[in-house]
């Protein structure tokens, strides 16, 4: 599957359905689906469920579904959180960025410090763009 597919497929109740079968890990019915979704219907659920199957994302075993294929692969599992990747180094950049201004200060400003500041900065912003642009996104 493609990024381009995953895109189309992982959108609205398709993606709600699919973090929270990534977030729980076991096997789930169409109606605990709906009942904990607050999903209209079971057909809306069975309509979303079946175009995860379709994708090879999802499978059904023993009448229930359980999760096939994890393609967040910007994202680490914690727990029953999803966090991006790259929150954790856009907090190990700012932690740099913090100890190279308060302790690496030297006396006499000068070409070297501005330029590691300036780089930290650069991989901060980096990072911070990449860990939002994947939560808005919605690969969560």
């Amino acid at each position: 599957m493609g990024e381009k597919d995953s895109d189309d497929i992982l959108k609205g109740n398709a993606l709600e359905i699919y973090r929270f079968m990534l977030k729980n890990r076991k096997p789930i019915g169409i109606r605990e689906l709906q009942r904990t979704l607050n999903l209209s219907s079971p057909s809306v659920a069975q309509y979303h469920l079946s175009k995860l199957e379709n994708e090879g994302l999802v499978k059904k075993e023993c009448g229930n579904y359980v999760v096939n294929k994890v393609i967040l692969e910007d994202c680490v599992k914690i727990s029953r959180f999803l966090i991006p990747k790259y929150l954790f180094y856009s907090v190990f950049a700012s932690m740099v960025l913090i100890l190279e201004v308060t302790f690496l200060l030297p006396e006499n400003l000068n070409t070297h410090f501005f330029f590691t500041t300036f780089a930290t900065t650069i991989f901060l912003a980096l990072f911070c763009y990449e860990t939002a642009k994947v939560w808005v996104k919605g690969s969560l």
